[in-house]
């Protein structure tokens, strides 16, 4: 007896790990087949449910999902940090790569075993397949656009899903890497509502604009996905603000575009076109005068296109005694 009380206290000392409670997530009764307890205990270490009486262990590899710790050094990131970096596939590895090891390790290594890891480091990067090469590159190549059009980051991430999407269905072969880049994050643009138009997707790479549209389109078929057409609103907030206007001549061309959009004047309209003419409009009737150059420069279009659309929304939307206002003040503008 003396013994055996021993064993026990030394196994006690031992196991070190905490023990704590059934928690609540789980919401499950556990019944012990060997003893029939109830009262099982919780080893959020090892992350399995145990009987308290017997030790019958009633299931394990469960997820705990309780707050992860804070880290306030770089000391306490290797302690305390649970996890590693999440899954993205902004990469061609989508974060999970391995390495034999850095130059500098191994060109510290004697000679016959350096020549070993020199060469595991050559096999490993024939090994890849031609869609993990052709991935590597499309998705740097996808960083560096987003960065350089300050594009949100789950854009950027939309993007390179549809990218690896084409390149598993063989779209990409036969077009170049870069025109199907810039169709995908221009559809990615779309799908979550940024305004940024094909002259600008195509300058960053650059490209035409008749050939990143082409790729879009075809992108969009093959794929199946499904965008609305784009809503003249959602340039109106960027252009009034490079434009430095005033919130009250922001808000006066977001009600001409919704008056326009119910008398259905946008219909067959470019988006970008119909926001420049009405902040152009609502720029008069503020009386923060802004040129027709300097619209056209911000909206990237003409001045002609201004001067159309402009014309367009004073005669077939009623103004009643503004329009006369608006034809004195162009006359001292012009």
């Amino acid at each position: 007896m003396v013994a055996l009380t021993k064993t026990n206290s030394k196994t006690k000392k031992k196991s070190k790990q905490p023990i704590s409670e059934t928690p609540s997530q789980t919401k499950k009764q556990f019944v012990c087949p060997e003893c029939g307890h109830t009262n099982p205990i919780w080893r959020s270490s090892r992350g399995e449910v145990m009987c308290k009486n017997c030790g019958y262990i009633l299931e394990d590899k469960m997820i705990d999902f309780g707050q992860e710790w804070r880290e306030f050094d770089h000391g306490q990131t290797a302690s305390r940090r649970r996890v590693g970096m999440p899954l993205t596939f902004t990469k061609h590895d989508k974060g999970l790569s391995t390495q034999v090891g850095q130059l500098k390790d191994i060109y510290s290594l004697p000679t016959k075993a350096r020549r070993k890891f020199i060469r595991l480091v050559k096999w490993q990067t024939r090994i890849s397949t031609a869609i993990e090469r052709n991935l590597k590159f499309a998705l740097a190549e996808l960083r560096r656009v987003a960065s350089y059009l300050h594009i949100p980051p789950i854009v950027e991430e939309r993007a390179a899903r549809t990218y690896r999407m084409a390149a598993e269905r063989g779209l990409v072969r036969g077009r170049s890497m870069e025109s199907v880049v810039a169709g995908v994050l221009y559809a990615a643009c779309r799908k979550y509502t940024i305004p940024k138009t094909l002259d600008e997707i195509a300058s960053a790479f650059p490209l035409d604009k008749k050939e990143v549209g082409k790729t879009y389109r075809f992108i969009c078929r093959e794929l199946g996905i499904r965008i609305l057409p784009t809503n003249p609103l959602d340039y109106v907030y960027r252009f009034s603000s490079e434009l430095n206007l005033a919130p009250k001549t922001q808000s006066k061309a977001i009600e001409i575009i919704k008056a326009a959009q119910e008398k259905e004047i946008t219909s067959g309209k470019g988006p970008t076109g119909i926001a420049a003419a009405a902040l152009y409009v609502a720029a008069l009737l503020s009386g923060d005068k802004r040129t027709q150059r300097e619209v056209a420069d911000v909206a990237r279009v003409t001045e002609v296109t201004i001067r159309n659309r402009y014309k367009e929304l004073i005669e077939k939307l009623d103004f009643e005694d503004e329009d006369f206002m608006i034809e004195g003040m162009e006359k001292k503008s012009g």
